[in-house]
């Protein structure tokens, strides 16, 4: 693994290079282009396995802030496992007989290019969906004060027609996604927050009990017993901090009828890597990402089971989403005040 400074860009390099090989094992398309000044991107999707509406789907997301880079390695070191396994590993081949496996690498590449959290717009795509938290931490919550500021929501008068180019691509796809399936699991890369690594489940915008919270339950104690000693806090996202215009519970409110749908973030605990190498403080990248390539190769191992276990606990979501509704109290006594 190159150390992040010597193409500050390789990601991309590295998505154009597997457009072509993905193509011998599974479905390459193109979600949208990006255009930037003299730039022009595309946002790739790769899926692979069952096309079937009656398959399961489970979607890997990462780069939607351009400064968390190590999402998007991750995203693409699995495209490299699963590229690397289907063409000799037979049980691998008959888990996609009833599965479907995509991958979008990088949602902002232009924000991951010119190093910014936002897009090539200045809008925090992460806080661009036309929802509003019931109470927002400032600044870090969204905000529409001006784009030369971090964390801008984008346009004042928003819909879905006017979000960014990225979070429409994005949002169409999850739609289709669930609509051609029967179940959907979405796990979005992320950094630059806390020691530990952690499995967030909505909500985003409130504090409030999650509508699933006891499939959630269900899913957290099979992690539990197929991984026992995996490194990761599991819990609702806004025990730390609650933004406006998340994309992922606007996906789930918009679709929330359906009940086939699980979005989590697995939000890397940057802050070990700090401490661990404190000049990173001093880089651009360092707060967000693992500086030194051995530590690189570690996040790529260290995430590997993870993902292994979510196209395992997705083909076989019942076992999880049928989790009786008195669960809810264990939700409540794990992550909730109680009644």
């Amino acid at each position: 693994m190159l150390p992040f400074f010597e193409n500050m860009f390789r990601e991309y390099d590295e998505i154009l290079g597997f457009v072509e090989d993905w193509q011998k094992v599974g479905r390459v398309e193109t979600l949208t282009d990006v255009s930037h000044r003299s730039e022009s991107y595309s946002i790739h999707a790769f899926s692979i396995g069952d096309p079937s509406p009656e398959s399961q789907s489970l979607l890997f997301t990462g780069g939607i802030h351009g400064l968390e880079r190590i999402g998007t390695q991750v995203a693409l070191s699995f495209m490299e496992h699963l590229y690397a396994r289907v063409s000799w590993d037979e049980l691998l081949q008959e888990h996609l007989k009833r599965l479907r496996v995509t991958f979008i690498p990088l949602v902002n590449p232009v924000g991951m290019h010119h190093r910014t959290r936002s897009n090539g717009n200045g809008v925090d795509l992460m806080r661009n969906a036309p929802i509003d938290a019931d109470l927002s931490h400032f600044g870090v919550g969204g905000h529409r004060l001006s784009r030369h500021l971090p964390w801008y929501r984008g346009n004042p008068e928003m819909t879905e027609a006017g979000m960014e180019i990225e979070s429409q691509s994005l949002l169409k796809r999850v739609e289709r996604e669930i609509q051609e399936s029967s179940y959907l699991v979405a796990l979005d890369l992320h950094s630059g927050f806390g020691w530990k690594d952690q499995i967030w489940f909505p909500w985003a915008r409130s504090r409030d009990v999650f509508e699933n919270a006891h499939q959630v339950v269900g899913l957290h104690k099979l992690l539990n017993r197929v991984m026992p000693n995996h490194v990761y806090r599991f819990e609702p996202q806004s025990l730390h901090y609650t933004t406006h215009g998340d994309l992922w519970d606007y996906a789930w409110i918009k679709h929330r009828n359906r009940n086939t749908f699980l979005p989590l973030t697995l939000e890397m605990g940057s802050w070990n890597w700090i401490k661990k190498n404190p000049l990173q403080l001093f880089s651009l990248l360092g707060p967000f990402n693992p500086i030194k390539p051995h530590r690189m190769k570690r996040a790529m191992r260290r995430h590997l089971p993870l993902l292994d276990f979510l196209m395992h606990a997705t083909t076989s979501h019942q076992v999880w989403t049928e989790t009786p509704i008195s669960e809810r109290q264990t939700a409540m006594d794990w992550w909730y005040q109680k009644p």
